[in-house]
C-alpha cells in the first residue's frame, strides 16, 4: 500500500493549522585529480525542520540535523586535502548531530520589523542573496556566504531587520563567537565573546527581498580569551538582480583584517539561470587572496541542478581551481562533484 499520498496530506493539514516541517537528505561526492591527499570525498546530511506559527505574529524555527562523512574525507575539508584553500563541499562535514536553529521570531503588524532570539545560524541572515545556500546551488564557499566573513558556528544569538521606506532596510546581528551547534550552552553570558553584523541593503520590493538585493555588511569578532582567534573585522558587498525571473547575475567582494576568515579579500561574480521544472543551472568565478600566503587562488564552479520530481533534485557540477594557495606542487586542480536531495 502506497502511504506516501496520505502522508503528504497529513503534512498539509498540518501546515494549514500553523506547523509545517519537512526532513530531507543529501548526500555529495567529490573526485578530484590532484596528486595530493585521498583523490575522493564524500558524505551526507539529514535534517529534521520546521517553522510554528504560534501567533499572528510570532513563529518558532527549529532545524536538527546530523552531518557525516561517508569516508576518510568529508567533502568539507576536500580543498584543504588536495592541496587548495578552499572549501569545496560547504556543510559536509562530519560534525555529528548539530541544533542549528532553535528560535523565536516576532514580526510587526504592519512588517516594518522583525526580530530573532535563540540558537540561530547567522549565515541564514548575512549577506545572504538568491544562490547562497549550499544544499539548492553552489558547493564552494566562494559563492556561498562571503568567505572573508569569519561567521561563527550556530549558536545564542539575537537577529534582526526593519525597513527603512519602500525600498531599502537594515539587519542586524550578535552571535556567540565561540558557539558549538553539537553541544548549546549559554557561555556567551560569561565570556562575553561576540560576533556582531550590521547590512544596509536595498531591493525592488520586501516580496523579493531575497531576489532583488544589493547591500553592504561590516562584521566584527571578539578575540578569544584563551588566544585561539584574533580579534577581526571586515566589509562585504553584494548585488544580485533576478532578470525577467530567470537570470540572476550577481557580483561579490569582501575584505577583511585578521587570520580567522578563509581569505583576507574575495571576488566574485557569475549567473545563474532558472529552468522549467525548477531546474537551476549556475557558473561563479572567484580570486582571492590569504591572510600570511602570497600569492592569489582563482576559482570556476559551474552546476546544473535536475528537479526529478517535487521531492528529488540531482546537481553534478565541476570546479576549477587554479594557482591553489596551499601546494606549489600543482598549477591546478579539477574537481567533480555529484550531490543528491531528497525531501519527505
Amino acid at each position: 500500500m502506497n502511504i506516501a499520498p496520505g502522508y503528504f496530506r497529513w503534512k498539509e493539514g498540518l501546515a494549514e493549522n500553523g506547523f509545517s516541517f519537512n526532513f530531507d537528505y543529501l548526500s555529495l561526492g567529490q573526485w578530484s585529480d590532484s596528486d595530493l591527499g585521498e583523490g575522493n570525498a564524500s558524505g551526507g546530511i539529514f535534517r529534521f525542520y520546521g517553522n510554528w506559527k504560534a501567533t499572528e505574529n510570532g513563529s518558532l524555527t527549529f532545524k536538527l540535523e546530523d552531518r557525516h562523512a561517508y569516508g576518510d574525507v568529508a567533502p568539507q575539508n576536500f580543498g584543504f586535502d588536495g592541496g587548495a584553500l578552499s572549501i569545496t563541499g560547504t556543510a559536509f562535514n562530519d560534525n555529528g548531530t548539530l541544533l542549528t536553529n532553535l528560535f523565536w521570531t516576532q514580526r510587526a503588524d504592519d512588517g516594518a520589523w522583525t526580530f530573532q532570539i535563540g540558537q540561530i545560524d547567522v549565515t541564514d541572515f548575512l549577506d545572504v542573496y538568491g544562490l547562497v545556500s549550499p544544499y539548492t546551488a553552489f558547493q564552494n564557499l566562494a559563492f556561498n556566504t562571503n568567505p572573508t566573513i569569519n561567521a561563527p558556528n550556530p549558536g545564542l544569538a539575537i537577529a534582526g531587520g526593519a525597513k527603512l521606506g519602500s525600498n531599502f532596510y537594515v539587519t542586524g546581528a550578535v552571535a556567540d563567537a565561540n558557539a558549538d551547534p553539537s553541544s548549546p550552552d549559554l557561555d556567551v553570558f560569561s565570556d562575553g565573546e561576540l560576533f556582531k553584523s550590521v547590512e544596509i541593503g536595498y531591493t525592488s520590493g520586501f516580496d523579493r527581498i531575497y531576489f532583488d538585493n544589493i547591500h553592504f555588511t561590516f562584521w566584527h569578532a571578539d578575540e578569544a580569551d584563551d588566544g585561539s582567534r584574533r580579534e577581526d573585522y571586515g566589509a562585504t558587498f553584494s548585488a544580485a538582480w533576478f532578470l525577467k525571473n530567470k537570470w540572476m547575475p550577481f557580483f561579490r567582494a569582501g575584505t577583511s583584517k585578521g587570520r580567522a576568515a578563509l581569505y583576507q579579500k574575495s571576488v566574485s561574480a557569475g549567473l545563474g539561470y532558472f529552468a522549467r521544472n525548477t531546474d537551476l543551472a549556475g557558473i561563479g568565478l572567484n580570486w582571492a587572496e590569504a591572510d600570511g600566503i602570497s600569492g592569489d587562488q582563482k576559482t570556476i564552479e559551474a552546476f546544473y541542478r535536475f528537479s526529478i520530481s517535487p521531492n528529488l533534485q540531482i546537481t553534478p557540477s565541476v570546479q576549477f581551481i587554479k594557482d591553489p594557495l596551499l601546494t606549489s606542487d600543482e598549477s591546478s586542480i579539477t574537481l567533480f562533484g555529484l550531490r543528491a536531495r531528497i525531501v519527505f
